[in-house]
């Protein structure tokens, strides 16, 4: 992939010819051929095409099924991504959130619902084409990026502020929740569930000291535990990870800097500020924190965490650069692996696991959350020098190091595929993915699913959905109860 895609303003895309298996196209079956995706430069990218927000708020049942859903898939999908109610964004982070949640039982998709999150940005109908966005606090926020079913509760979050809890039957936005009081800055977009006990571990960055702060929440949703943890200064900080004895942060020098930036997102690459990478205890004291320096870059996702010995172990999408002028980012996401000496002088180091692909979005079967675990899942990003154009589904084993692609077609594009196994007692990545895939030809999406390891063999079954649903972030399964 070449790194002309990546200038333009865009992470990047993915994919090509779709692998023969037992659907060989969308539900209305696209043609095979296709004019070529075409950016209008007028128009910033995150507002057209299938980025473009749709405003319908619906409610649809006797969905159409093309294949057999597995009979195991007994629950609700849901997708959260930004959508400017307005229909103008001053940049692909800020937006109303809007979730698309489909009930799948007993062979059937019982249902679709799309519903914005009830935000006071939301009710006011704020305009965000100049950023428009006041201090993050007291739900005074979006919540467009991501989900976490737990304690019994879907919450839906952004990069900053406190959760919104969202009704899982009815997608409706019960209102915001800051944890009883306990939640003192922000909640992020991507909490880890330690599988063997429950807990819930998260954090908050913020723009004011302390810029970051540690949680640890019950299997109940109550928090248990929080912890200031000193950085240098206000960067943004979109993920962490896990390890069964660990927890881990990575700083990239991208930096809140509102003062240079009129509109759009506040936040800017300032190389001099440095990357580096802290370990502390699993449930720890901040103080407990120690880091090591590592060459700048920047990674918004990681696969996994886990430890090896004396060393904790990472496999990281990244990026040399992000946030730089009007990129988003310098070159596409790079599947790497980070490996954090923890002996009397902490070590690090980074070798290169797949260069074949563009990746980014990885998924794991997260009963293996901070554990060494053989399968991931990613998409792959397709090169285009005006937009990010996600293509297919990649799994990677990391046993054999082989990456086996799902190609849906040059007009067909997936977003993150989530994975559900087929049972408690299933093997790691027994099961399927889900994933809501765009067909350009015929401007209508599907929900795709895909046998976890073999992706290659292609859909086992989509559902026709009924209206365009935008590309956004990330998703979660939630299993009916027996």
């Amino acid at each position: 992939m070449s790194r002309r895609g990546f200038l333009g303003g865009a992470l990047a895309a993915a994919g090509a010819l779709a692998a023969p298996g037992l659907l060989a196209s969308g539900c209305g079956g696209s043609s095979t051929s296709v004019p070529p995706l075409v950016v209008d430069p007028s128009i910033p990218w995150w507002l057209q095409n299938n980025f473009g927000p749709v405003q319908e708020q619906l409610s649809a049942t006797g969905l159409t099924v093309r294949g057999a859903l597995p009979p195991e898939l007994n629950g609700t999908y849901v997708r959260n991504g930004s959508n400017p109610q307005s229909g103008s964004s001053a940049d692909w982070f800020i937006g109303d959130g809007m979730v698309h949640g489909l009930r799948l039982e007993g062979g059937e998709a019982r249902w679709y619902r799309n519903r914005f999150i009830d935000t006071p940005y939301y009710r006011d109908g704020t305009d965000y084409s100049n950023g428009g966005l006041g201090p993050p606090i007291r739900g005074n926020h979006h919540a467009n990026v991501s989900l976490v079913y737990h304690g019994g509760k879907l919450l839906a979050s952004g990069e900053v502020g406190a959760p919104y809890v969202i009704d899982p039957d009815t997608m409706e936005t019960l209102g915001w929740t800051d944890f009883g009081g306990k939640l003192l800055n922000s909640f992020t977009a991507h909490s880890k569930i330690d599988p063997a006990t429950g807990n819930l571990h998260f954090f908050g960055y913020f723009f004011a000291p302390p810029y970051l702060r540690y949680y640890v929440a019950d299997p109940s949703g109550r928090i248990i535990h929080q912890t200031p943890i000193s950085i240098g200064g206000p960067s943004m900080i979109h993920s962490f990870a896990i390890t069964e004895r660990d927890v881990v942060f990575w700083e990239g020098p991208v930096l809140f800097q509102a003062p240079d930036v009129p509109g759009g997102l506040p936040y800017g690459w300032q190389p001099e500020y440095g990357s580096r990478i802290g370990v502390m205890p699993l449930g720890g004291r901040g103080s407990e924190i120690r880091w090591v320096e590592m060459p700048n870059s920047y990674v918004f996702h990681e696969l996994n965490a886990w430890r090896e010995g004396g060393d904790v172990v990472l496999d990281v999408c990244r990026m040399p650069s992000v946030k730089d002028g009007n990129r988003l980012a310098s070159a596409p996401p790079q599947l790497r692996r980070w490996r954090v000496g923890m002996g009397s002088t902490m070590t690090f180091s980074e070798d290169v696991l797949n260069d074949e692909f563009a990746l980014e979005f990885p998924y794991l079967d997260k009963r293996y959350t901070g554990r060494e675990a053989r399968h991931g899942w990613f998409v792959e990003l397709r090169d285009h020098p005006d937009t990010i154009n996600p293509g297919g589904i990649v799994h990677r084993d990391a046993a054999t190091g082989r990456a086996v692609r799902w190609d849906p077609g040059e007009a067909r594009h997936a977003g993150e595929a989530v994975f559900v196994p087929a049972s408690d007692a299933a093997g790691e990545g027994e099961g399927w993915l889900l994933t809501i895939v765009y067909d350009r030809a015929e401007d209508a999406s599907d929900l795709v699913v895909l046998e976890a390891l073999d992706v290659a063999r292609g859909p086992v079954a989509e559902v026709r959905l009924p209206q365009r649903v935008p590309f956004g972030f990330h998703g979660t399964w939630m299993a009916l109860e027996a």
